[in-house]
């Protein structure tokens, strides 16, 4: 029996990874996980998040055992298993080794965007709660391991043209694309953290990936805009390279 493909999609929050995961869990050959590293995040960083102690009591909180979840058996012994990682769970203290086991991908999305829509579901945020210096620092590691860039996908990029933009993925995690990635049931997931209701209550009445809207510059304050600049070198970094 052939050794599982085990893709890891790396990208900071709010950033369409919920429906990028739905597309791949549509798939028939295909497990999903989702954000198997928040509880030891929340239990190592000392941050405080919406439905805290219901995220920690349902994952492990040793980076360790996370770990061996996701090089363990893949559910269902299906052949892929996609993992939805977020680049800000991986502390400096978490081992990296572990990584290059999988087929590594990365979902990027204007930091303008994201801050707007972080600070709709919590009030508090910094920079490294977004994950971008993070993407950036896993992106040149991979990078320099393979020898040359690992996939990079914009969001923005998904919805206007959803079955070119993940066949391009496809093609270069080189698994191949199904147009089931295109659409799925409106609904919750098992597969959904149990952290879903704080978080992803738009994503459970989609169906598919949206059309893009009309662009409309966000409104942020000035913090927040001190924010998107620091991120904004990290996105255009690896933004140069998307698919």
């Amino acid at each position: 029996m052939s050794e599982p493909i085990r893709i890891a999609m790396w990208s900071g929050p709010r950033n369409i990874s919920t429906a990028m995961m739905r597309s791949f869990e549509n798939r028939d050959d295909c497990a999903v996980i989702d954000e198997p590293f928040y509880a030891a995040y929340l239990a190592t960083c000392g941050s405080v998040h919406p439905m805290q102690e219901d995220v920690l009591a349902a994952q492990p909180q040793d980076w360790r055992d996370v770990v061996k979840q996701v090089l363990g058996p893949v559910p269902k012994g299906r052949p892929i298993w996609y993992q939805k990682h977020m680049t800000h769970h991986m502390l400096p203290t978490f081992g990296r080794d572990w990584i290059a086991n999988m087929r590594n991908a990365f979902l990027i999305r204007a930091p303008e965007d994201v801050l707007a829509s972080y600070t709709q579901k919590r009030g508090e945020v910094s920079l490294m709660d977004i994950g971008f210096v993070q993407q950036r620092e896993m992106f040149e590691q991979e990078a320099d391991r393979l020898g040359h860039a690992p996939p990079v996908v914009d969001s923005a990029d998904v919805p206007r043209n959803p079955r070119i933009t993940l066949s391009a993925l496809c093609k270069a995690l080189d698994i191949p694309f199904s147009e089931k990635m295109l659409a799925w049931p409106a609904g919750r997931r098992d597969s959904d953290g149990v952290w879903a209701p704080a978080w992803y209550d738009a994503v459970e009445k989609s169906t598919g990936f949206a059309a893009p809207r009309d662009k409309v510059a966000p409104q942020l304050s000035d913090d927040l805009k001190r924010i998107a600049d620091e991120a904004r070198p990290h996105y255009e970094r690896l933004a140069k390279f998307k698919l």
